[in-house]
């Protein structure tokens, strides 16, 4: 049976360039993810967007002395370049400037108030009696209280991930003026996260196949207890409120707004293609599933905050899985566009082919602990693996299929043990990495893909088709037809993750670049090969110098 299956990816602040470990996190995986079930006959929808009104765009806008709109333009259309680049498969990437997005994130907010799960309360916010006006969280920076980190953010510390308000931090400073701010009263709405708490903890426990780490975080913000959240903030850039007993001056607040967008962005799609109701069969059948790709500074947000928000609302359905990837580090240092720490996924696809990127990030997915990263390591992958393994096996096995067949797949006589079990490799292959994939266990899935065509390495060493060529055509024939065989089927477990020379690779055998099932195909003897050419580049060791 066909499943529905969400995948949501998280929604990057149009603020920079994103980096290797914003792809590494959440953008490549969850594309694997999708590809690959697309293939095994599964409905995917695939969606996220650019987020507008997080406050790190009004910093740099302030910064600039631009409005923030020309902030978003610019790396809103640098992130679409990026994505079409490496070959990112959305079914709709947008963005939360959208007046449908402000409608979805307004009937949430109705909804949640209606069913009791919204209050007014009065509280302190930080006030900056330099600039005369309200602080946004990431406008203030201080020393963590949790780990001691002297440069958190006043929504959430980048070290330790400890989520964070503002008044908690330790001698806080306004990211404005430097000046030292003050705490003054206001008015805003609360998520009544307290309301939600055991209905929350007795979801999670059920959640024993989740990642460790992810559910273990879940858990333990719930044990603390949760404090009742601020949805608005005094701030000009933001969703208006759909109600106005607030005064002016008031917007929702980013971190509330940008977990809707799953389903605003599944609701826009559902209108582009024509049945403005077809959303429903991810949110609403209760047999759908849904996938949320996020890094671990995002587990809070998409595993407590989301689904009590989901629960607030009625009626949708909460997360299948959470696998939120941990840190990709560059000299031990956590990736930051902020910090300039790690450099921009844009940088990198002008001077790797795409799959060379997606192959180099594919095999190092920080799935269970932060993976650290250097630019020396990326090169040793991709010419001892990708280059060595796999486009060395696909270049001779065709090139001498080519020279010595008259530009054809070989017709293969009688097969031994040893050639039947190369011709199994291809289905086996497709077992091995499907059953990785569907528990998101990506590295995995692409190590078995790998070690497949090791296999295949393996008997072509054993068998010397180049030899045999010259003694015995009709076995070398036989060897050559079987390889291609196991070829064709390691081609499709590879395709999720490095899906453009997979194309290639069924241009070269002759079947063509478009892949329609998660099944090995069968490369029929006398089928006419396309022109054969390396898949792939070694690099030079000074490529990703600057």
């Amino acid at each position: 049976m066909s499943r529905r299956i969400l995948v949501a990816v998280a929604w990057p602040y149009a603020s920079g360039p994103r980096h290797l470990g914003h792809l590494a996190g959440a953008y490549l995986p969850a594309d694997i993810f999708a590809r690959y079930h697309r293939l095994a006959g599964n409905q995917v929808l695939m969606v996220s967007g650019s987020d507008v009104h997080g406050t790190p765009i009004t910093v740099r806008a302030d910064q600039e002395g631009v409005e923030p709109q020309v902030i978003v333009d610019r790396y809103h259309n640098e992130f679409l370049r990026d994505w079409e680049t490496l070959g990112i498969s959305w079914d709709l990437y947008t963005s939360t400037g959208t007046p449908n997005h402000y409608a979805v994130t307004q009937d949430v907010f109705l909804r949640l108030l209606e069913n009791g799960y919204l209050a007014k309360k009065t509280s302190s916010q930080f006030y900056d009696p330099e600039a005369q006006r309200f602080l946004p969280d990431r406008y203030v920076q201080g020393t963590c209280p949790n780990c001691g980190y002297g440069e958190a953010r006043g929504d959430q510390c980048d070290n330790c991930g400890k989520t964070l308000d503002p008044v908690d931090l330790i001698d806080p400073v306004s990211r404005l003026s430097g000046a030292r701010p003050v705490e003054r009263e206001t008015e805003h709405y609360f998520l009544l996260l307290s309301k939600l708490e055991d209905r929350l903890r007795g979801w999670l426990e059920t959640k024993t196949t989740w990642r460790r780490h992810v559910r273990n975080w879940a858990l333990g913000m719930v044990n603390e207890g949760l404090p009742d959240r601020a949805i608005t903030r005094d701030l000009e850039w933001g969703v208006p409120l759909p109600v106005d007993d607030l005064g002016p001056g008031k917007r929702i607040y980013v971190w509330f707004d940008a977990v809707i967008g799953y389903l605003s962005a599944s609701k826009e799609w559902a209108q582009r293609q024509g049945d403005p109701e077809s959303w429903r069969l991810w949110w609403e059948d209760p047999e759908a599933e849904s996938y949320y790709f996020v890094g671990k500074d995002n587990i809070p947000f998409h595993t407590v905050i989301w689904p009590a928000m989901l629960m607030g609302y009625g009626g949708l359905n909460l997360p299948t899985d959470v696998p939120a990837n941990q840190y990709v580090t560059f000299g031990s240092q956590k990736a930051s566009a902020s910090r300039g720490i790690g450099r921009s996924i844009g940088w990198y696809a002008e001077r790797l082919q795409p799959d060379a990127l997606r192959y180099a990030l594919g095999s190092v997915l920080p799935e269970h602990q932060d993976t650290d990263l250097s630019d020396e390591e990326i090169i040793r992958r991709v010419n001892e693996e990708l280059v060595a393994t796999w486009g060395n096996l696909v270049n001779r096995v065709l090139t001498i299929s080519a020279r010595n067949f008259d530009g054809r797949v070989p017709d293969p006589g009688p097969l031994t043990a040893e050639d039947e079990a190369i011709v199994a490799v291809g289905s086996k292959v497709l077992e091995d990495t499907a059953a990785h994939i569907e528990k998101v266990e990506l590295r995995s899935g692409l190590r078995a893909a790998m070690d497949a065509a090791s296999t295949v390495n393996a008997y072509l060493n054993a068998t010397e088709p180049w030899k045999l060529i010259k003694t015995d055509a009709g076995r070398a024939a036989t060897v050559l037809w079987s390889a291609i065989q196991a070829i064709a089927g390691i081609r499709v477990a590879l395709h999720p993750y490095i899906p453009h020379s997979s194309a290639r690779v069924g241009e070269m055998l002759g079947i063509g670049a478009e892949i329609t099932s998660w099944t090995a195909p069968r490369v029929e003897g006398g089928t006419p090969l396309g022109e054969v050419t390396p898949l792939f580049t070694k690099l030079d060791e000074s490529v990703l110098d600057d």
